[in-house]
C-alpha cells in the first residue's frame, strides 16, 4: 500500500538576527516577498503538493504569525462594504481552516533537527514533508509537488538538492552520491557542512525534505552535530544506516535564500519582474540604474 504525504513540518523559531531591526517586532517569516509574507510561498507550494495539515514549529515573539492565518472580520466586512471583491478573496485565500494549523513551540534554539522533533508527536507513523520558508522556489510546477510524485515512486526519504560551487559547500549538507540517475540520486550518506576538501560531492541539500517516522525515532536520540545542533542531516543518514533508502532529488526550479538580505532582494525583483502588473515599471527602473552606472564610469 502507497502512503500519500498529508503533513508538513514548517520550522520558524529562528530570531531572524540577520534582518534585525526590522525582526525587533515583525518575525521574519511574514515579511514580504513583493506583496506576500514568505510563509505565504510555503503555505501555497505546500498546498499544491496535496498538504492537509499544517504544523508550525514556533518560539516566543512569534503571534504576529499566528495572526496572519486567523480570519479577519472587520477588514473583510470593510472590503465587501466598499466593493473590493478581488482583495476580498485574497484575503480569504490566507485563511486558515480550524484543525488545518498547529502550533508547537520549540523554547530553545537547539537545532533543524530539534524543531522537527518537537512536532512528533502531531506525525506520529506517517511520512511527513519538512518545509524551510527561508528558501523560496520559483518553479513552474512547485517544488515539493515534484517531490511528492518521487515518493509515491519510490516510498523512501527524500531531499531536495541542488548544484552548489566546491567553495560553498561548506555551508550546506552535502550528499554523497551512490548512483546518480539524474533528476533522482541515491545516496551512501550526508555530511552537514563539510570542512574545506572534504565534501563528497558539490549536491547540496536545500529546505524540502519528505520523511519517514523513522527520522523522528532517530532524532529522539538528541544527538548534538555540527555546530552543536541537533541536526536533521544526521537524523537521516542514521536512517539510511539502518536500512532505509535515502534519494536527493535534482529538483525544477529557482530556489532563492531568502535567509540572506542578498537573497530576500534578488527574490524580489524576480519575482516582481513574473507579475504582468510590475514588470514594465520594474525594468524601466532597473535600465534606467544600470545605464546610469554606465554612464558614470
Amino acid at each position: 500500500m502507497r502512503t500519500k504525504v498529508t503533513k508538513a513540518i514548517f520550522p520558524v523559531a529562528g530570531l531572524g538576527t540577520r534582518f534585525l531591526p526590522a525582526t525587533k517586532s515583525v518575525p521574519k517569516e511574514i515579511m514580504t516577498l513583493v506583496d506576500r509574507p514568505l510563509v505565504q510561498y510555503a503555505i501555497d507550494e505546500a498546498r499544491a503538493a496535496g498538504i492537509k495539515e499544517f504544523i508550525f514549529v514556533t518560539s516566543r515573539g512569534k503571534g504576529a504569525l499566528e495572526d496572519y492565518f486567523d480570519n479577519a472580520p472587520q477588514l473583510e466586512a470593510e472590503l465587501r462594504k466598499k466593493g473590493k471583491t478581488e482583495l476580498l478573496e485574497i484575503l480569504k485565500s490566507t485563511n486558515m481552516d480550524s484543525g488545518e494549523i498547529a502550533y508547537m513551540r520549540q523554547h530553545k534554539p537547539l537545532g533543524l533537527g530539534h524543531a522537527v522533533w518537537c512536532a512528533r508527536r502531531l506525525i506520529a507513523n506517517e511520512p511527513f514533508a519538512v518545509i524551510l520558508p527561508d528558501d523560496v522556489i520559483a518553479a513552474e510546477k512547485p517544488c515539493l509537488a515534484q517531490m511528492v510524485e518521487a515518493f509515491e515512486e519510490t516510498q523512501s526519504n527524500i531531499v531536495a538538492a541542488m548544484e552548489v560551487p566546491d567553495h560553498m559547500t561548506g555551508a550546506y549538507g552535502i550528499l554523497d552520491v551512490k548512483d546518480d540517475m539524474g533528476t533522482i540520486v541515491s545516496t551512501k550518506g550526508m555530511i552537514e557542512k563539510p570542512g574545506p576538501g572534504l565534501a563528497p560531492s558539490n549536491l547540496a541539500v536545500i529546505g524540502r525534505y519528505i520523511l519517514t517516522p523513522t527520522v523522528l525515532q532517530k532524532l529522539n536520540r538528541k544527538e548534538a552535530g555540527a555546530g552543536g545542533e541537533i541536526q536533521l542531516t544526521d537524523a537521516i543518514d542514521a536512517a539510511r544506516e539502518s536500512g532505509e533508502e535515502v534519494y536527493g532529488y535534482r529538483f525544477q526550479g529557482q530556489r532563492f535564500d531568502c535567509g540572506s538580505k542578498a537573497g530576500f532582494l534578488q527574490a524580489t525583483v524576480a519575482f516582481a519582474l513574473a507579475r504582468a502588473d510590475l514588470r514594465d515599471d520594474l525594468w524601466n527602473y532597473i535600465s534606467d540604474v544600470v545605464h546610469s552606472e554606465k554612464a558614470a564610469q
